[in-house]
């Protein structure tokens, strides 16, 4: 499988890695998938990257190809490629519903890569987050919290809206409370999106 990776065609873009993907869900080819995944920790980043896009694909498509390979996505948060830490969020924020007793296990982890991550890292860290605090909401709900009160107030909206998963009869009350706090930092645009969040609860 490696070598229909887009670097291994001489391919600048992402199409290969697309197809690729699409392939292996069209067949559920477990053992290509592993084969992907083992290509993660190859020396090369050009092949490291092109697997984890393949990856958080199939992820997007169907995440329950991926689900066991949630520690490896953990483990690749620490990396010093930025590309692999974005990358191994979004998939673990494709297959958290699946696999959130899992994800869980290694929370310090993950809220480390939130802390210090990129922009598209923390976007997908809210998911991830959502996604475990449906059933674990103690433990994940005052981290979504504390991301409301002290994000950038051009993200409530966004991130705020990745949090619904997890919003119910116990904690909405905490959750809208927060968001009003800081209403008065959002422009005109941003509180009507806000305004029509609301109304979905």
């Amino acid at each position: 499988m490696l070598e229909l990776l887009a670097h291994n065609q001489n391919r600048q873009d992402e199409k290969p890695n697309i197809e690729l993907a699409e392939k292996l869900c069209n067949t559920n080819d477990i053992k290509g998938i592993n084969e992907i995944v083992s290509g993660l920790y190859l020396k090369s980043q050009d092949i490291v990257n092109d697997c984890i896009k393949v990856l958080y694909e199939i992820g997007y498509r169907k995440p329950e190809l991926i689900a066991e390979y949630a520690d490896d996505f953990v483990s690749g948060l620490t990396s010093k490629n930025n590309r692999i830490v974005w990358g191994c969020m979004t998939a673990l924020a494709a297959i958290v519903s699946i696999k959130a007793d899992t994800i869980i296990t290694r929370l310090p982890e993950i809220v480390a890569a939130y802390k210090k991550g990129s922009v598209i890292t923390v976007d997908n860290s809210i998911s991830v987050f959502a996604g475990m605090c449906k059933t674990h909401d103690k433990e994940i709900f005052p981290i979504l919290i504390n991301h409301l009160k002290t994000c950038r107030a051009k993200e409530i909206p966004q991130h705020a809206e990745r949090m619904l998963i997890c919003i119910n009869d116990s904690n909405k009350e905490t959750f809208i409370n927060t968001i009003n706090s800081r209403l008065t930092e959002l422009t005109e645009s941003q509180s009507k999106r806000i305004q029509k969040l609301f109304k979905n609860l």
